[in-house]
C-alpha cells in the first residue's frame, strides 16, 4: 500500500479537512450517551434538579442545614450565599421566582463557579440528607430509635412540642460532633454521586417549599438538553455528508490519477514490457484493481479515522461513567480482535488468489470474443464453453469461499454487541439496586459499549476490503514501478540536417529477455534513401525481429542501428519515430471514422493529402462506394471492412504522415497480386526519395526491390537484387522456386 501513498498527496488538504471534520463528529457522538444520561438522571429521577447546591433555600432551612456542618464548613458555605428579606435591594426582583420570600428570607446562591459549586456539593448534600433524615425519622417511631442509636440519642422520647432542631443545636459541642462523625460514617458507604442524588429530592422539596415551579423547570431541563443533543446530532449529521462528499471526491481523484498514471506509464512500455505483463493482466489492473482501491481509499478516509476515535473516545467515556464495568468492554473488544484476526488469517490467502482468477477469466473472455470466427470454424464452442467455465467456478468458487467466512462477521458483531448490553444491564442492575449506580449512567455506560463495538465493525470492513486491495495495490505498483527496458538518453542527439534516412545495421545480435540464445546474429547491411529494401526468409528466420528493432520495439543487444550515422539509442524515441511510417503485419484500426484513422498520423493533414495517399495505397474505391465515404464508421479494430482493406487503410495512414523511412512489416500479405502490383508501382513513383523496408512472403512483391536480405535462422545468407539472389544464394532461390515458375522469375 506504500508503495502507492504518493496518490494521495496531492489530497493532503481535504483529507486533513476530513480528519478535523471527522474529530468532531466523534466528539459529538461520544457526548450523546452523556446528555442522554443527564436526562434520565437529572430530567426524569432528580426532576430537572443538577445539583444538590440549591439556587435558594429558606433561611429557616439553611439554619437546619449549618447544625451538621463543621465551623469551617459552615462559613465556606454561607460564604457563597447571599441572605435577601423584604428590606434588601433585589427583593423586588427575587420574590417573583421565590414566592415564600413574602413570608420569610432566603438565601441565594452567589454567581461562583463550577469549582466553588464542587466545593460545597458533599458538604451541602450530607447536610440536606441528615436534615431530610431527621425529618422522616420524626415521623416514624421505629426510624427515630434507629437514627437515636446511630447517633447517641433517642428521637423518639422527645417530649412534644419540642423541635429537635433546637435541641440539637443545645447539645453540647462533643456530642454534635459525634452526630457528624456518625452521619459521615453512614455516607461513606455511599459514593458521592449517589450522595448528591440522594440530597437532589431535598432539594426539590425546598424548591417546592420557595414556591417554585418544580414541573416546569423539570420540563424546561429535558427540552434544553434534547434540544443541546438535537443540535448535537446535526452537527454530527452535517460532519457526515461533507466528509462523505469529501471522501468521495479523494477517492474518485485518486482511482484517476491511479488510471492516468497506468496508461501513461503503459504507454513508455516496449515489447519486453508486454512480455511481462499480458493484456488481461493490464485491462484488470487499470479498471478493476483501481477500482478497489478507490472503494479503500472512500472507507479509509471514513472510517480508519473515525472508527479510532470512536473506540478510544468511547473506553475513556465509559471507564469515567464507571470503572468498575471496564471488564465487561475488555471482553467483549478481545472477542472481537479474537474473531477478526482469525477470520483474515483464513481469508487473507484467498484475496490474493482472486486477482489472479480474474485475470485469468478476462483472458478467457478475450481470447473467445477475438477468436470467435475460428472457434465456430472448427466447432469448438462446447470445448470454449467448459474453458470459460472453468474459469468461471475457480473464481465463483474463492469467492464464495471468502464470502462465507466474512458473512460470520456480521452475526457475531451482532451477538456480541448483545451480549455485552445485556451483561451490562445484568451488572448494573445490581448497582443501581445497591445505591452505586444511577439508572441513566448505566444506560450511557451501555450507550458507549455499543459505540466501542460499532467502532470495532467498522474497522472488520477495513479488513474486509483491505487484503484485496492490499493485493491490488502491489499489482499497480508493479505497473507504475516497472522501469521500461527501452528508455530515452539523458542527452538526447539531434538527427543531422537535412535528413536523409540511410539505416544501418552494423553487427547487430539480439537476443529476447529472458531467452538463452540471441536470435539474430551479426547483421550487417545498409539501406538507403531512394531504395527499398526487402527482407524474405522461412518463418521463424527472424525477420519482424530485425524489422521491430528499427522503431526501438526492442534494443539491439550487441552492435548498434545507425540513421544517417547516429546510434539510435542515442535518440530520443519521439524524435525516431517521428521520422518512421510503420505497418505493422496485422493492421490495426481504431473505432472512428476512415478520416479519424487516416489522420491519426497526422493530424494536419490536408484533404489533398488524404487523398493522395489512399490513392497510393489503392484505397480509394472502396472508401467512394461508401455512402459517407472518408465519414464512414469504423468499428473497433476496423472488424467491420475486410482484411485487404484493413491494410490499405493502414498503408494510407503512414503514407499520410510522409515519413523519410517506411517500414511495411509483410503489410501486402492480404492484397490480391493486381492491387499488390499497383500498390507497389505507386509507392515506387511517390516515395522515391523514401527509404523503404518492407517484409515479405511473397517472392512477386520484392521481385523488384533494390536491395534483399535473406535471412535464415537469424543471420544474413544472402544480400543483392532478385537476379543475383537467384544465382548466388540458394535459400532464395528455393523460396522463389516454390513460388514462382522459371519463367515467372525470369519476367
Amino acid at each position: 500500500m506504500m508503495r502507492i501513498a504518493r496518490y494521495l498527496k496531492p489530497f493532503t488538504l481535504w483529507m486533513t479537512f476530513a480528519v478535523i471534520l471527522l474529530f468532531t463528529q466523534a466528539m459529538a457522538d461520544l457526548s450523546l450517551p452523556d446528555y442522554l444520561s443527564r436526562i434520565v438522571n437529572n430530567g426524569l429521577q432528580q426532576g430537572g434538579v443538577e445539583s444538590p447546591v440549591p439556587a435558594a433555600i429558606r433561611s429557616s432551612e439553611m439554619d437546619k442545614l449549618t447544625l451538621f456542618m463543621s465551623d469551617t464548613d459552615k462559613t465556606t458555605v454561607l460564604g457563597q450565599y447571599t441572605l435577601v428579606d423584604k428590606n434588601s435591594a433585589d427583593y423586588n426582583t427575587y420574590v417573583g421566582t421565590y414566592p415564600v420570600l413574602a413570608n420569610e428570607p432566603i438565601y441565594v446562591l452567589n454567581t461562583i463557579t463550577d469549582d466553588q459549586k464542587q466545593a460545597i456539593e458533599p458538604i451541602m448534600a450530607k447536610s440536606l440528607l441528615a436534615v431530610s433524615g431527621i425529618e422522616q425519622a420524626m415521623a416514624d417511631p421505629a426510624k427515630a430509635a434507629e437514627l437515636g442509636a446511630q447517633g447517641g440519642f433517642d428521637l423518639s422520647n422527645l417530649p412534644a412540642g419540642v423541635d429537635v432542631f433546637t435541641l440539637i443545636k443545645m447539645l453540647p459541642a462533643q456530642m454534635r460532633s459525634s452526630i457528624l462523625e456518625s452521619m459521615n460514617k453512614r455516607f461513606s458507604a455511599m459514593g458521592d454521586s449517589m450522595i448528591n442524588q440522594a440530597a437532589i429530592a431535598a432539594v426539590k422539596t425546598e424548591y417546592t417549599a420557595l414556591g417554585m415551579d418544580t414541573e416546569s423547570l423539570q420540563n424546561n431541563y429535558v427540552i434544553r438538553t434534547g434540544g443541546s443533543m438535537l443540535a448535537i446530532s446535526l452537527l454530527s449529521g452535517i460532519c457526515t455528508i461533507v466528509v462523505g462528499f469529501i471522501s468521495a471526491k479523494v477517492a474518485a481523484g485518486v482511482a484517476r490519477d491511479l488510471r492516468r498514471g497506468i496508461f501513461t506509464k503503459v504507454e513508455t512500455f516496449s515489447n519486453t514490457e508486454f512480455d511481462k505483463f499480458t493484456v488481461s493482466s493490464l485491462i484488470t489492473r487499470s479498471t478493476n484493481d483501481v477500482t478497489q482501491l478507490q472503494m479503500l481509499t472512500m472507507i479509509m478516509i471514513r472510517m480508519v479515522i473515525y472508527a479510532p476515535i470512536l473506540a478510544v473516545g468511547g473506553i475513556i467515556k465509559a471507564v469515567n461513567t464507571d470503572a468498575s464495568m471496564w471488564w465487561t468492554i475488555a471482553v467483549a473488544v478481545g472477542a472481537l480482535l479474537g474473531f477478526i484476526i482469525a477470520t483474515f488469517s483464513i481469508a487473507l490467502p484467498k484475496f490474493k488468489i482472486i486477482q489472479k482468477l480474474v485475470d485469468r477469466l478476462n483472458l478467457v473472455t478475450r481470447e473467445n470474443l477475438s477468436g470467435m470466427m475460428v472457434i465456430r470454424a472448427f466447432n469448438t464452442q462446447n470445448f470454449e464453453e467448459k474453458r470459460f467455465d472453468k474459469a468461471n467456478r475457480d473464481l465463483t468458487d474463492t469467492n464464495l469461499f471468502v464470502g462465507r467466512v466474512l458473512a460470520l462477521m456480521m452475526p457475531f458483531m451482532m451477538l456480541v454487541m448483545n451480549g455485552v448490553t445485556v451483561l451490562i444491564i445484568w451488572v448494573g442492575a445490581h448497582q443501581v439496586a445497591e445505591s452505586q449506580m444511577q439508572i441513566g449512567s448505566m444506560i450511557a455506560f451501555m450507550q458507549y459499549a455499543i459505540q466501542i463495538v460499532m467502532a470495532f465493525l467498522f474497522i472488520s470492513f477495513m479488513f474486509i476490503i483491505l487484503p484485496r486491495a492490499s493485493v491490488s495495490a502491489e499489482r499497480i505498483a508493479d505497473v507504475l514501478e516497472m522501469e521500461p527496458a527501452i528508455e530515452d538518453p539523458k542527452q538526447s542527439k539531434t538527427f543531422p540536417m537535412p535528413f536523409k534516412g540511410t539505416v544501418e545495421f552494423r553487427n547487430v545480435n539480439f537476443r529476447y529477455p529472458g531467452a538463452e540464445e540471441d536470435v539474430l546474429h551479426d547483421l550487417n547491411f545498409t539501406a538507403r534513401p531512394g531504395q527499398t529494401t526487402a527482407f524474405i526468409g522461412s518463418t521463424g528466420s527472424g525477420k519482424s525481429t530485425l524489422i521491430n528493432l528499427v522503431p526501438r520495439f526492442y534494443d539491439v543487444t550487441g552492435g548498434a542501428i545507425l540513421i544517417d550515422g547516429i546510434d539510435i539509442r542515442e535518440i530520443s524515441q519521439h524524435d525516431l519515430r517521428d521520422k518512421i511510417g510503420y505497418i505493422p503485419q496485422k493492421g490495426n484500426l481504431f473505432s472512428g471514422t476512415i478520416d479519424s484513422n487516416l489522420r491519426y498520423a497526422k493530424d494536419d493533414a490536408s484533404a489533398a493529402e488524404l487523398t493522395l495517399a489512399t490513392d497510393i495505397a489503392q484505397a480509394t474505391n472502396f472508401i467512394n462506394e461508401k455512402p459517407e465515404k472518408l465519414e464512414s464508421e469504423i468499428s473497433q479494430g476496423g472488424t467491420n471492412v475486410s482484411g485487404g482493406q484493413r491494410q490499405r487503410l493502414s498503408i494510407a495512414r503512414a503514407l499520410a504522415k510522409k515519413p523519410p523511412i517506411y517500414i511495411f512489416d509483410d503489410s501486402f500479405s492480404a492484397l490480391d497480386f493486381k492491387t499488390d502490383v499497383a500498390l507497389r508501382k505507386a509507392l515506387k513513383d511517390n516515395t522515391g526519395d523514401s527509404t523503404l523496408l518492407i517484409v515479405a512472403q511473397r517472392i512477386s512483391t520484392i521481385k523488384t526491390a533494390d536491395q534483399i536480405v535473406v535471412l535464415d535462422e537469424g543471420r544474413i545468407v544472402g544480400i543483392g537484387t532478385h537476379e543475383q539472389l537467384m544465382e548466388t544464394c540458394e535459400t532464395y532461390r528455393e523460396i522463389a522456386l516454390s513460388q514462382l515458375s522459371i519463367e515467372e522469375l525470369a519476367s
